[in-house]
């Protein structure tokens, strides 16, 4: 036991914006934070192993004399871009930790904002998805990417607008004033809004989101049309998933907490706040390796 208790615990969420890290003492009592750059491990690996590292250096930097060796950290690492079992393994693999998990950052995000209660999380960003916890049992719906999924995203959201503006101009959907103030954005021009979709990523039309976000606010009906598509999707998502008495909702996310108005009623009815985050969700999962070791030490 006392050599088990000399370990610290380390925690890191990563994603294609940005990752944290955080080090914990023993009883998860967090003693430093930072941040790094893009850590996607499907998009880049080597810069995903790169920048996690970097962020892990510069907590353990804040600690200074006290700082634990990268090697007697217990730390799970939740990152996008982990779609296997070999993925988990390899990027742990190339982690100087002596204990070392690594998970899918839905996983991290599921347990960070459920914290101890089972139920569902609608996590809804520039990407899509959803899951459903019972205990330590975790389903996914979703996260399938802008070409074959993402309903509900920032970015099918942003992509949508964009159609919607062009049916608009073709006479095909009524006009409105969201659909005049996106044409007027591109010049008036209904080809630089086809220029701009070919290059145009997840993230830039996630861009484009607040304003289908608040036009429904302002009671716009092509606003409304979207945001109530968008939530079509995820009612479908929450009603396949038979939830239980006791499940509570979790939205998250830059759009998510936007699409309560538009849930239906037994839905909204269970929507509570977030426990936690991804890293917070991270730092549970390394705290429950830590306990492994205890026990069977």
């Amino acid at each position: 036991m006392g050599y088990v208790s000399t370990y610290q615990l380390c925690a890191v969420d990563g994603g294609g914006t940005g990752c944290r890290s955080a080090i914990a003492a023993s009883d998860a009592r967090v003693l430093a934070r930072a941040s790094g750059g893009p850590a996607n491990y499907a998009t880049n690996a080597e810069q995903t192993v790169e920048n996690v590292l970097d962020a892990v250096r510069q907590a353990a930097a804040q600690l200074g004399a006290e700082g634990p060796a990268m090697r007697r950290l217990v730390a799970h690492v939740g990152l996008a871009g982990i779609m296997s079992e070999q993925d988990a393994r390899a990027m742990a693999a190339r982690l100087p930790f002596e204990h070392c998990t690594v998970s899918d950052d839905r996983v991290t995000s599921t347990i960070g904002a459920l914290g101890e209660s089972d139920g569902a999380l609608l996590a809804v960003g520039t990407g899509t998805f959803a899951t459903l916890r019972r205990g330590d049992a975790i389903r996914f719906i979703g996260g399938w990417g802008l070409n074959l999924g993402d309903q509900a995203s920032g970015a099918r959201l942003g992509r949508d607008l964009l159609e919607h503006t062009l049916l608009a101009w073709d006479g095909l959907a009524p006009e409105s004033d969201l659909t005049r103030t996106m044409l007027a954005r591109f010049g008036g021009v209904p080809g630089e809004i086809v220029a701009y979709a070919r290059q145009a990523r997840p993230a830039d039309y996630a861009t484009l989101a607040p304003l289908a976000v608040e036009a429904a606010r302002a009671d716009d009906p092509s606003g409304r049309m979207l945001m109530e598509r968008g939530a079509a999707y995820l009612n479908k998502a929450l009603a396949a998933m038979a939830l239980s008495e006791g499940d509570v909702v979790c939205l998250i996310g830059g759009v998510g907490p936007h699409y309560e108005p538009y849930l239906a009623p037994e839905f909204r009815a269970r929507i509570r706040p977030p426990q936690g985050t991804a890293l917070d969700g991270a730092l549970q999962l390394a705290r429950r390796k830590l306990e492994e070791l205890e026990t069977s030490a």
